[in-house]
């Protein structure tokens, strides 16, 4: 190839890319719009993804939540309908204590009379089962969430506010009063007597 062709070439060469950068330019121009609504339509969906996530997160909270609100709600439901039926349960074991205290001393050897003693145990292991104690009072200061004074009286040996004798058992659940204790409670010496 001589020198004239590989400058023809050459120029040629130039003259073809001459003519691209134009048509390139032109291209790029005529692409910027749809670049740039491309661009924008990029930002709205990541925009919506956030949002969709975002609200993904809060419901999943939300529903978190919810499940813990009813099993809490289940359990406190569950808890008093225990502490109902445990409720009913102990005007009957105060019945038993009484029909045994008023019991003769014949009476209470008889075979019929440790047949009930045994149904007063179970009903005492049942009670205990379920986390139900006795509240006591046996040399106890009176305190009004555990105790009802049923009367306020002298007594000797006895300080202000102590417990004299208990008429009712009370009982309680964990932490909650189920029936306070019936007491007798003491009271100071009136002056001038």
């Amino acid at each position: 190839m001589s020198h004239s062709e590989q400058k023809t070439n050459t120029e040629a060469i130039n003259e073809t890319q001459a003519a691209a950068v134009p048509a390139a330019a032109e291209t790029q121009a005529a692409e910027a719009p749809t670049i740039a609504r491309l661009a924008e339509e990029l930002t709205q969906a990541r925009a919506e993804a956030t949002e969709y996530l975002d609200n993904w997160r809060r419901a999943t909270a939300e529903l978190s939540n919810a499940r813990k609100r009813m099993l809490r709600e289940q359990a406190e439901l569950s808890a008093m309908a225990t502490a109902r039926i445990l409720e009913a349960l102990l005007p009957i074991a105060s019945d038993i204590e009484r029909a045994f205290a008023a019991l003769s001393p014949e009476e209470a050897n008889s075979e019929w009379v440790k047949g009930f003693r045994l149904i007063q145990s179970n009903l005492q292991a049942l009670l205990e089962n379920e986390g139900v104690t006795v509240i006591p009072t046996e040399g106890q200061m009176f305190d009004p969430e555990l105790h009802h004074a049923v009367t306020h009286e002298e007594a000797e040996g006895f300080s202000e506010g102590q417990i004299i004798a208990e008429v009712a058992r009370g009982y309680r659940l964990r932490d909650k009063v189920l029936r306070p204790s019936l007491v007798r409670v003491a009271r100071e010496p009136v002056q001038g007597k």
